[in-house]
């Protein structure tokens, strides 16, 4: 099972992403991502990546998709491969238009890379 620790359900995902992911991992399951306060300085960081590695490995994921706050994001990634648990970041090319002066951009899902 890929499980989606991301501000993105997987519910709200594009076809081709759940369709990847299906394919790839089995199944999918959602873990919201946690509010990161930016006045939190690395000691809460890496208490917050401790216990969050601690939830996931009673989850027990075949790999986890990883996609945040960056210095959380990479603290966990650290632990997890530490762990020998599989973390995958989704990958998108960005369409963008202007219309009336708006821009407006798109993100396509491509694929699931490794960390």
């Amino acid at each position: 099972m890929l499980l989606n620790l991301s501000n993105h359900p997987s519910t709200n995902w594009p076809e081709s992403q759940k369709k990847a992911a299906i394919e790839t991992f089995g199944s999918i399951e959602d873990l919201p991502f946690p509010q990161i306060d930016p006045n939190w300085d690395e000691d809460k960081i890496d208490e917050l990546a401790a216990e969050y590695l601690l939830k996931i490995m009673q989850i027990n994921p075949a790999a986890v998709h990883i996609m945040g706050e960056l210095t959380f994001a990479f603290k966990l990634v650290d632990r997890l491969k530490a762990e020998n648990i599989k973390c995958v970041a989704s990958t998108t090319v960005r369409e963008a238009s202007e219309e009336n002066g708006i821009k407006i951009s798109v993100f396509r899902f491509i694929r699931f890379r490794e960390y």
